[in-house]
């Protein structure tokens, strides 16, 4: 069936066997449950035992855990307001409901599409394969550079989602706004395009993500596929270095905040990795996740602030500017609990890159969760095309955010 750049698509299998496929490793069984957790102490123990918090309403923190951690909570004196199956949390099936969402062919034909379409302007690379051999693509929007490798000096900025599978929207929402930045008229939007060296990585995960649909009904998968003696995957938005392992992560396998057996050691998180380190001339990240409709930025490891004051001043500054303009909650990513060996953290940490996390919509699992509709996508995208820009005109120096007005626009100079 033919497809257009904005056609309704449908699902359809990852063509062929990869390289490194191997035996389907176990997969835990898993409930849904909701903790009395009023502290953000309270929430992190109960994320080092294995508990992954998607959401906190009130006291309570919501989220999926082995039924066997669920089981030591309660033993331990936790109040355990509800629970249920896993499998019981997917009502929609894929794809007839939720065609707009792009599978991993799909992303690929849509990102063919944009070079295409934008030679001049849009270069397609790999960061690396994934642990089944899928490759990970990345777009790269820059108007003076030949292909993707192309040296430059203007201030660049990445846009990346997809780091944890059944986060279907945190890949249309980086995907989105390639097509925006491509697709516009305005003579703002064109010269700021043309003063920066933009990538966008849409989908980390895509082994995940392609689990998560392959079977028609949701899975609710969040780690990549590492094969294990007992459990798949590691949660690849605990695997990176910096304070790696020092506490909001398991090292329960089959805990959905699975840290890995070391830092780095995913071939998706490395390929993260050599691709920023590459990059010196990166200033600026930003890493799409849902749910809750939050702007979180460093730090998540400890819940002390930044001893950098400028660059906590910045940062505090571009949060709250951002949040006035799409209603998200700013705040210090330690401040719902410790997350540590996240992107955030190890990008701001290591490499000095101002990054921040935009869990998007919808705030709560009465608006869909992980699986909110189609009717989100649109509405998403657009209520983060302020933000996306407002950042990468920052590029040059996000500092400058502490002295500009909250009204100024990304074209105000």
């Amino acid at each position: 069936m033919c497809r257009t750049l904005f056609a309704l698509l449908c699902l359809f299998a990852y063509p062929g066997t990869p390289a490194s496929a191997h035996a389907e490793p176990t997969i835990p069984t898993m409930q849904w449950a909701g903790i009395v957790a009023p502290t953000r102490e309270s929430r992190t123990e109960i994320v080092n035992q294995g508990f992954s918090i998607e959401s906190v309403v009130e006291d309570t923190a919501y989220g999926f855990v082995p039924a066997e951690v669920l089981d030591s909570l309660r033993l331990q004196g936790y109040e355990v307001t509800s629970s249920l199956a896993a499998s019981e949390m997917n009502p929609q099936d894929f794809p007839d409901q939720d065609a707009v969402y792009h599978n991993y062919a799909e992303l690929k034909a849509e990102l063919d599409t944009l070079v295409t379409l934008y030679p001049k302007l849009a270069h397609l690379f790999s960061l690396g394969r994934t642990v089944e051999g899928r490759e990970i693509w990345g777009l790269r929007i820059n108007a003076s550079a030949e292909n993707a490798e192309s040296p430059t000096a203007l201030p660049g900025i990445v846009f990346m989602g997809g780091h944890h599978a059944r986060e279907h929207l945190s890949v249309e929402m980086p995907l989105g706004l390639a097509r925006f930045l491509l697709e516009s008229r305005d003579p703002a939007v064109i010269d700021l395009v043309n003063r920066r060296d933009i990538f966008i990585i849409p989908q980390v995960n895509p082994d995940g993500s392609e689990f998560d649909i392959a079977s028609g009904r949701y899975q609710s998968w969040r780690k990549n596929r590492r094969a294990d003696n007992k459990c798949a995957g590691v949660d690849l938005n605990r695997n990176y270095s910096y304070q790696w392992g020092t506490g909001g992560s398991s090292k329960n396998n089959c805990s959905d905040v699975y840290m890995g057996p070391e830092a780095f050691s995913e071939p998706e998180t490395q390929a993260m990795k050599r691709f920023l380190e590459s990059r010196p001339n990166l200033k600026v990240l930003l890493s799409f996740h849902t749910y809750s409709e939050l702007i979180l930025y460093p730090w998540g490891h400890t819940y002390n602030d930044l001893t950098n004051a400028r660059d906590l001043a910045a940062y505090r500054k571009m949060a709250t500017t951002m949040a006035a303009w799409n209603g998200y909650h700013p705040q210090q990513t330690s401040d719902l609990y410790v997350a540590s060996g996240d992107t955030t953290d190890w990008a701001y940490g290591t490499l000095g890159i101002f990054s921040f996390t935009f869990e998007l919509s919808p705030n709560g699992w009465g608006g869909g969760g992980f699986y909110p509709g189609p009717g989100i996508v649109q509405k998403t995208i657009q209520a983060n095309l302020k933000p996306a820009l407002y950042l990468i005109d920052l590029a040059d120096d996000p500092h400058r955010a502490v002295a500009m007005p909250e009204t100024t626009l990304f074209f105000g100079r």
